[in-house]
This record gives C-alpha cells, sequence and structure tokens, in this order.
C-alpha cells in the first residue's frame, strides 16, 4: 500500500563523512572545524550557498528537495574533513550526543538523509557510521525511511546496509558524481515517502584493491573497478531486473583503515530480496573473474627522474607526476621529500611541485613577502618516518592569504583555505606551500598563484587520482606517472603491517578464495517508507 506524501515532509540532514588511516596521526575537532564543521540554520545555508565548503551530496539533496516542492529541512550537524588518521573518540561522543539531542527535540520527521563515508575510524570504534545510524534507528525507529549516500572507498560494515532503506555508492572515481548522488538520494527518499518498500543485499570479496587500481573513468588505461560499475548500471535496466532494483553500489573500499570489514563490496537495494540477492551475487562474480587485474603498476622514483629529464625535449610530451604513496586524499601529510628532492638534484626545470603541507614555512614565506631570498627549510621539525627535512636555497614568488575556489573535479565550486600559502622558486622547481593540509586535485591550486600549468613541461602532486578529474584539461591519461615512492599512502599493500584486515585477501596473499552463494538471501531488514509517529 502507497503512503500519502506528508503535505510538507520534514527531512532531518546529518552526517559524519572521514577517510581514516589506521597509520595516520589522529583526526581532532580542529580538523573538521577547518572543512566542515556546520548545524543547524548555518547548515543549510552553507548547502544552498554558491560556493560551500563541503563536498556536493547534500547540496545536491538539498536542491532536488528544493526543486520537488514544499518541504521543510531539519538540519542536525554535518562533521567533514579531509583524511586522516582514526578520529579522537572524545570529539565523535560528542557529536554523538548533538545528534541525538537533535533528533529528540526535532518533533515528528518524515525521513532523514545522512552524508557519510564508510571508511571512517574512531580510536575506539571501527564503525562509526554504524554507531550513528543505530543511534538514528533507537530514537526514530525501524519505520522512518533512511537514505545514506556513501563514498566508494567504504568498508561495508553489516550495519552500514542493514539500517537504512537504500545505500547509495559514488559511481566514479575521481570523485565526480557527489553532488548527483545527492539528487538520487532524494529521489529515492521521495520514493520511499510514497510507499516504497526496500531490500539490500551485501557481497564482499577477498580483494581489496590498491587505490590506483580504481579508476572508472572509460577512457582509463585499466579499469577493472569501472567494468563492475558499468555492470550494475546496465543490468539494473534490464530483464529480469528493471523495475525491481533501486540502486547497485560496488564498493572499492580503503585499504589503509584496516578493518574486518575491507573488500571489494557489492550492495543492491531493491524492491524484493531475490533481486538484490541475484544481481549483488552476479556482480560478485564478475569481480572476482577480475581479480588479478587489480595490480598496482608504479613507474619507480630513479625511472621517473629520466622520464622528467626528458620532458626537457620539446617533442614531447609534457608530463605529471603523482606521489600515490603520500596522498593526503587518503591520509597522507602531504610533506615527503623524496621526489622534490630527487627532481631538484636532478637540475629538472619548468617544473610546478604540490602542494606540500609545510605551516612554519608558509607562515615563514608569507612573512617574508613576495620577492624574498631565503633558505626554504622544509619539515624543519625533523619529520617523520616517511618525512625528512630538505633545505634549498629559494624565492618568494607569490603569496595567498585568502581561501581559493575550486574550479574542476572534486572541489570544483567548493571554498578551500590554504592560507598562508606561498609559491616558492627553487631553482626551475615552482613549489607550492600550504597551512591547511589538501591534496592537490584542482588546478586552482596553481592557478591561484599565477602560475601556468600549460607552459609547464612538469607537474608533480600530492594525489593519488582525484587530479587526473582535474588536470585533465592538460594531461591524457598516458602523460600520467604514478610513482613509487615511501608514504602512508603506498599502493603495494605488502608493505604494511595490516592487524584487522580479513586474511587472506588478495592482492597481498595469493591464497585468497571465493564462491558465491546461491542460497537464501540474508538482505537485511525490510523497511517500508512510512513516516514515523513521534
Amino acid at each position: 500500500m502507497t503512503t500519502p506524501l506528508a503535505t510538507t515532509p520534514r527531512i532531518a540532514l546529518l552526517g559524519f563523512s572521514i577517510e581514516c588511516n589506521r597509520f595516520a596521526p589522529c583526526a581532532t575537532e580542529a580538523d573538521f572545524a577547518a572543512r566542515t564543521l556546520f548545524a543547524g540554520p548555518a547548515l543549510i545555508a552553507e548547502a544552498r550557498a554558491p560556493a560551500p565548503r563541503m563536498l556536493g551530496e547534500l547540496p545536491g539533496f538539498v536542491a532536488a528537495m528544493d526543486a520537488a516542492g514544499p518541504w521543510e529541512p531539519v538540519p542536525l550537524t554535518l562533521a567533514m574533513a579531509e583524511p586522516n588518521g582514526p578520529v579522537e573518540h572524545g570529539f565523535f561522543a560528542r557529536l554523538l550526543a548533538d545528534w541525538e539531542a537533535g533528533l529528540r527535540a526535532a518533533g515528528k520527521l518524515d525521513g532523514i538523509y545522512a552524508v557519510l563515508h564508510g571508511a571512517a575510524l574512531t580510536t575506539e570504534d571501527d564503525d562509526p557510521e554504524g554507531t550513528l545510524l543505530a543511534l538514528v534507528r533507537r530514537i526514530c525507529g525501524p519505520a522512518i525511511p533512511v537514505v545514506a549516500s556513501y563514498d566508494l572507498h567504504a568498508n561495508v560494515a553489516p550495519a552500514d546496509v542493514d539500517l537504512v532503506d537504500a545505500f547509495i555508492g559514488y559511481r566514479t572515481n575521481p570523485h565526480l558524481d557527489m553532488r548527483e548522488r545527492g539528487v538520487e538520494s532524494a529521489a529515492v527518499l521521495l520514493r520511499l515517502l510514497g510507499g516504497l518498500t526496500t531490500h539490500r543485499a551485501r557481497v564482499r570479496l577477498p580483494i581489496v584493491p590498491p587505490t590506483v587500481t580504481m579508476l572508472t573513468a572509460p577512457e582509463a588505461p585499466d579499469r577493472p573497478y569501472g567494468e563492475l560499475i558499468d555492470l550494475g548500471q546496465k543490468r539494473m535496466v534490464e530483464p529480469p531486473y528493471a523495475g525491481r532494483v533501486v540502486n547497485v553500489s560496488v564498493m572499492g573500499g580503503f585499504a589503509f583503515a584496516d578493518t574486518q570489514f575491507n573488500g571489494l563490496t557489492v550492495v543492491v537495494t531493491a524492491t524484493d530480496a531475490a533481486a538484490a540477492h541475484d544481481l549483488a551475487q552476479e556482480i560478485a562474480v564478475a569481480g572476482w573473474a577480475r581479480r588479478d587485474r587489480f595490480r598496482p603498476k608504479l613507474t619507480s622514483l630513479d625511472d621517473a627522474v629520466a622520464l622528467a629529464r626528458g620532458t626537457a625535449d620539446r617533442t614531447r610530451p609534457a608530463l605529471i607526476f603523482a606521489d600515490v604513496a603520500d596522498n593526503p586524499g587518503g591520509g597522507g601529510r602531504g610533506n615527503t621529500m623524496h621526489i622534490l628532492q630527487a627532481f631538484h638534484a636532478a637540475g629538472i626545470r619548468d617544473a610546478l611541485v604540490g602542494v606540500i603541507f609545510d605551516p612554519a614555512l608558509a607562515a615563514e614565506a608569507a612573512a617574508l613577502g613576495e620577492g624574498a631570498a631565503f633558505t626554504a627549510r622544509f619539515n624543519r621539525d625533523g619529520g617523520d618516518a616517511f618525512s625528512h627535512p630538505f633545505a634549498a636555497p629559494a624565492v618568494v614568488r607569490a603569496v595567498r592569504r585568502d581561501p581559493i575556489r575550486g574550479r574542476r573535479g572534486i572541489y570544483a565550486n567548493n571554498t578551500i583555505d590554504l592560507a598562508p600559502a606561498a609559491a616558492l622558486t627553487l631553482g626551475g622547481l615552482t613549489v607550492v606551500v600550504i597551512s591547511n593540509r589538501v591534496q592537490c586535485a584542482d588546478p586552482a591550486f596553481f592557478e591561484a598563484f599565477g602560475l601556468d600549468i600549460a607552459a609547464a613541461r612538469v607537474v608533480v602532486v600530492k594525489s593519488r587520482g582525484h587530479f587526473r578529474g582535474g588536470f585533465d584539461e592538460f594531461f591524457a591519461h598516458d602523460q600520467v606517472i604514478e610513482v613509487d615512492a615511501p608514504g602512508l599512502t603506498s599502493p603495494i599493500l605488502a608493505r604494511f603491517d595490516w592487524q584487522h584486515l580479513p586474511r587472506p585477501v588478495l592482492p597481498i596473499d595469493a591464497d585468497a578464495t571465493w564462491a558465491p552463494n546461491a542460497g537464501t538471501p540474508n538482505a537485511g531488514t525490510p523497511h517500508t517508507g512510512t513516516p514515523n509517529a513521534a
């Protein structure tokens, strides 16, 4: 039976989104405040801003709901931060208290939208998203429709699927569809408000794909993961699934969270348990058939230096070098010196390097001002296992004290605060140094300093893959060099001391096995779209 829509549905908005690397330093409240930490009216105002300080899911959801007709947003708290180490649990506990108080004070709600990531950790909880969803169900009951969107790097725990009515995962890597997934979440929630009943199925494979093997663009050199996403989107609109499947999400996971939930996971939301189970199994079988393709292919640092030298020949194409092992977008510190020091020693010219996270150096350069000559001392505090000191003569080329607006890719139309920040000339290299850690995924991170990317022969980015969505107007896939250097996000997974991954697992262990389950699906508790009466 279809439940009539409320005249003006009241929808609670909340979220907790961070990708956590268990090997990185802990994230604190300050890390969220530096990126996205909004509550109440400020949250909805920011979601409707032309250049919000949050990623696209909630702005997309709000815009879609605004366009659909009258509704009443009930904004609670959204906490979103750059990838980091496990979140300090005391801060997460305070967030839980805020969410609980907000839900209890909200009165009658007709639905809930949760912006989640799926690869969060706290210092005491390996599935904080599940903990948040359990709180929502405890307060609001099993009948209220709950839709949650997840990053495709989610490590999917049972609660992340069983406690929602619809599981909506990103479909593009680099992440270019976050706003679209927010729009989709709104559309599904409206269907749930109209009485849609859903079942979910979850199938996890013993494959932990290194991040560099998870590209989805059709022109990517090898895309086993993208092929699985394409398969899900194709099959859901074909017999026998057409009209029965609501969403197909193929989640690659995030290895460095090191949890028992790690593993490439297929989640299907459907109108009946059999459709959810059967399609999830079909895609999982296709994933297992591609298991040998989830192995990284990197370029050694010595070979990278040789390739960079070769760009001096103007008949050859310019190249972009990705420091994938020091990706701030995966919890890397953004300050290892391996590539910078090697390129500097080799005398590489016409090169841009960015962005290096070094607040002390950025502050010193900003204080000295443009044109000042000095010795740039990177990691002056001594660094850590991967980030060692490096010093070189430098000239301050440009200084930036204001936030920038993202232009392309994951940060398009986002407000990003890097300041104080500076561009430094070190011989033939121009290095951008920043005060707020973020991956170099947008050309604006260079352009804000007046730097001409098109004129550069070499560009080095601290990024794993999102740079491909920002710099593709300058570099095709065959101009991308993924460098094998040390760091907290190295795609060579055998280098890490894993404590929680379910073993054996590919590509670390050669003896991992899997077989499809042809039995009765365990698809989670079916939920209906009947509003709660509280």
